[in-house]
């Protein structure tokens, strides 16, 4: 008799302690008695009555879901793969677990459609050169759709975007293209500015020609810097109006009368 009642509270003590859960900070349980929802336990020790109630665990930390990359028409007819990574976290367990079968799940498939869906009514320049416009658009579209289910989706990144090798080759060459234009450009805006300052430069030397005499000296200093053997030494044709107002007094008078 004895045996017996020590078999029978030795079986109750095992399937009370098979009811305690310890639940890390980080977890929640989702209690079901008798298969109706309760509010959720946790963290800590929590006790769940054997039998009559069932508890599903769900982890409320930051969930990282990489998208693999999909088929991508864009709204130009650019066949492209594209692949993003998904953050998200659990903020209401009951309704992650009462309101879809496999949230995981479920929020893959909805971000696969969606970056399909976001990427066929975008263009190619838009989708290369926008992606923090479409990386917010992405991420509200699965946010509203997750928040029944009691997820918060935090951020969608788009990670790689793989074009033709025909589409690489016409982006390189108008990439190309478009540095040669900027050099043209910013080379015609330097002659631009340079023939301003020659203008400048001829007008202040009309004003005063002594500028001209020493700008001949400077470029005489500069031609005999090179070890040339033969010298030009550039005259002014106003330094000789001097020398012919000297001569023309000397000249004899020429008779135009008969001798």
């Amino acid at each position: 008799m004895a045996i017996g009642v020590g078999v029978v509270v030795f079986i109750i003590v095992v399937v009370l302690l098979s009811g305690l859960k310890v639940l890390n900070e980080y977890e929640r349980a989702v209690v079901f008695r008798l298969g109706r929802l309760t509010p959720y336990r946790g963290p800590g020790v929590i006790f769940i009555v054997p039998i009559l109630e069932r508890s599903v665990r769900i982890d409320l930390r930051t969930v990282t879901l990489d998208i693999p990359p999909q088929d991508v028409i864009t709204k130009d007819n650019v066949s492209v793969k594209v692949s993003a990574v998904l953050y998200f976290r659990v903020l209401n367990p009951s309704r992650a677990v009462t309101e879809v079968a496999n949230y995981l799940f479920a929020t893959m498939q909805l971000a696969q459609t969606t970056l399909r869906s976001v990427g066929g009514q975008t263009e190619l320049d838009e989708l290369l050169g926008q992606r923090d416009k479409l990386n917010a658009q992405i991420q509200n579209i699965v946010d509203s759709q997750t928040e029944p289910w009691g997820i918060k989706v935090t951020l969608v990144e788009l990670k790689n975007i793989d074009l033709p090798q025909d589409m690489q080759r016409a982006i390189a060459a108008q990439a190309e293209a478009e540095r040669e234009r900027r050099a043209k450009v910013i080379a015609a805006e330097g002659e631009y500015q340079a023939a301003e300052r020659l203008a400048e430069a001829a007008d202040i030397m009309g004003k005063s020609p002594i500028t001209l005499q020493l700008r001949y000296l400077q470029t005489l200093k500069e031609i005999a810097t090179d070890h040339n053997s033969v010298t030009i030494f550039p005259i002014p044709i106003d330094l000789l109006e001097a020398f012919r107002a000297l001569i023309k007094p000397a000249l004899p008078p020429t008779s135009s009368g008969p001798a």
